[in-house]
């Protein structure tokens, strides 16, 4: 939960927030759950594409080129 608090205070933590979906998602694979897993793994690409729009979005508004 804390995640969701972070997340709008500073970038980053949405690209963390998506290793940690990432995480359970292995976890349920291993475990034998794999309709877990799946479900864990979906919404770590939904976080992972909310981290590169934002991020974008920061590059694109700051105009810094690296």
């Amino acid at each position: 939960m804390i995640f969701y608090v972070l997340e709008t205070r500073f970038l980053w933590w949405t690209l963390v927030f998506s290793v940690s979906y990432l995480g359970t998602s292995i976890y349920g694979f291993l475990a034998g759950t794999w309709p877990f897993g799946v479900i864990e793994f979906i919404w770590c690409l939904l976080a992972l594409r909310k981290w590169y729009l934002l991020y974008a979005r920061k590059e694109n508004i700051t105009g810094k080129t690296e």
